[in-house]
């Protein structure tokens, strides 16, 4: 197949071309490489993916350009002629959404109608969105199933992923357009973004810095190591192929949540230092607690992950030092 990738050079994009060249597909990416984190972390990411494949080539070819400008997005799917669309470019993060809402709607509402309309006028039927679990708010009953009510954001960001789940069914009831949206939950590894805490925490404690630690340390997270994020994706695509006009939301997380307090000991363990820690009171816009429920996209995808906090942590602290 050929896969248009959008935010193909980012933290999750990278590693899911990657796997989509190594499983013999060819990929187009669009990324904007804008300066939300330093672009040259993603220039990197886009390098490492060159190793794998000829850029410029049949297999690989990367549009630079921005999702939010409608006719570059249709140029390159029509020019392209992809045969799938796996939309993970965004505006991302809670905190910077709550300071600067307006970006967040561009992005992540319009440039995902432009995505839409541009695979709709070129008659794509196959389309993977990538969905937040932070659209599940504030919600004290766990796990969260898909099949929950969703319908109290407490972000600019969560609203925008619910408008584009919305948007998405649309386009299927309309267009008869096969469409999986994927609940990410909390992705860490190899190459993730520096503001996120797994990456900001390591670095600090590396360094002897005071971390951000927000609440009391009760707040827990469902930690999902790369690898399984990627594996659940190439399930969703293959999914999303084979089936008759559908559309469907799946869970893709680790289902094991972690409480803030032991991610900081897994990481003062596994660095050899202790974290100096700079308490703070909880942040507007953050969530108690995110669990997946991962019984339908087991049934449904077999999506099972395998990788433990342990595990992962060890493998991202080994990237680390072997990149910083």
């Amino acid at each position: 197949m050929r896969i248009l990738v959008t935010g193909g050079a980012g933290f999750i994009g990278s590693h899911l071309v990657e796997r989509l060249i190594s499983s013999g597909h060819d990929v187009v990416i669009i990324d904007n490489f804008n300066d939300f984190y330093d672009p040259q972390l993603k220039r990197r990411n886009f390098s490492e993916i060159v190793g794998t494949a000829e850029e410029g080539e049949q297999n690989l070819i990367l549009c630079e350009g921005d999702i939010r400008d409608a006719d570059f997005v249709k140029a390159v799917v029509l020019q392209e002629s992809v045969d799938a669309v796996i939309h993970l470019a965004a505006a991302a993060g809670v905190r910077p959404s709550i300071e600067n809402p307006l970006f967040y709607e561009e992005v992540n509402i319009r440039g995902t109608m432009n995505i839409l309309e541009a695979a709709r006028t070129a008659g794509v039927r196959f389309l993977l969105f990538a969905s937040s679990s932070s659209v599940y708010g504030n919600s004290f009953k766990t796990p969260f199933s898909e099949s929950d009510p969703v319908d109290h954001p407490i972000s600019p960001y969560a609203a925008t992923k619910k408008a584009g789940e919305l948007i998405c069914h649309t386009y299927h009831h309309l267009y008869k357009m096969n469409i999986a949206c994927l609940r990410f939950f909390t992705v860490y590894g190899p190459r993730q973004r520096p503001d996120l805490a797994i990456n900001k925490f390591t670095r600090l404690i590396d360094q002897g810095k005071a971390v951000p630690f927000y609440g009391d340390g009760t707040t827990s997270r469902d930690y999902t190591f790369i690898n399984d994020i990627i594996a659940g994706v190439e399930k969703a695509l293959s999914w999303v192929c084979s089936v008759e006009p559908r559309y469907d939301i799946f869970n893709l997380g680790g289902s094991r949540p972690v409480e803030l307090s032991r991610l900081v000991e897994i990481l003062e363990s596994e660095l050899g230092k202790k974290a100096i820690l700079d308490r703070l009171p909880m942040q507007p816009g953050d969530v108690h607690i995110t669990f997946a429920d991962l019984a339908k996209s087991g049934s449904i995808l077999g999506y099972q992950p395998v990788t433990s906090i342990e595990e992962g942590l060890r493998a991202f602290i080994r990237w680390y030092k072997e990149n910083n």
